[in-house]
């Protein structure tokens, strides 16, 4: 068995970041453009690299609501993202307005965001209200991948 090197930083996880929700991205037609920021909460530096995993949840339980988010294809990965102690990187997160679906869509009140880091099986939580749709077929969210905040 090969000595692992205890100076190559670990992959960020769930359990190693806090998550907030940025909303000085700006709007579009029937959408707006949110900031994704985790931060490194551990005492040891971390990697994040790719496209993180998000979707609505609610129903006071983290019930997902409607589809997940679809990976933005015009914001490739720059490449891995080294995370210090309290440092921080953002992704930018499209969210379209779930009245634009109307009724039709399942319009329900999402409690917030479950958030998988790339390349992590576990998920962090941030609390964010909005409306989204319980229809799998409407994405009401598309990702891009992390870059330093």
């Amino acid at each position: 068995m090969t000595p692992s090197n205890p100076t190559t930083p670990v992959l960020c996880t769930a359990a190693l970041l806090s998550g907030s929700i940025d909303e000085s991205g700006g709007a579009g037609a029937g959408s707006i453009y949110l900031k994704l920021v985790v931060k490194n909460k551990s005492a040891k530096p971390c990697t994040i690299n790719g496209y993180p995993g998000v979707s609505l949840v609610g129903n006071n339980n983290g019930t997902q609501l409607g589809a997940a988010a679809d990976r933005d294809p015009a914001d490739p990965s720059q490449g891995a993202v080294l995370l210090a102690p309290g440092a921080s990187a953002a992704a930018q997160l499209q969210y379209t307005h779930a009245e634009n679906y109307g009724a039709s869509c399942g319009l329900s009140s999402a409690d917030g965001f479950r958030v998988y880091p790339p390349s992590a099986t576990d998920a962090l939580y941030i609390a964010h209200p909005l409306k989204a749709c319980t229809q799998k077929d409407v994405v009401l969210l598309h990702i891009g991948t992390f870059k330093k905040a």
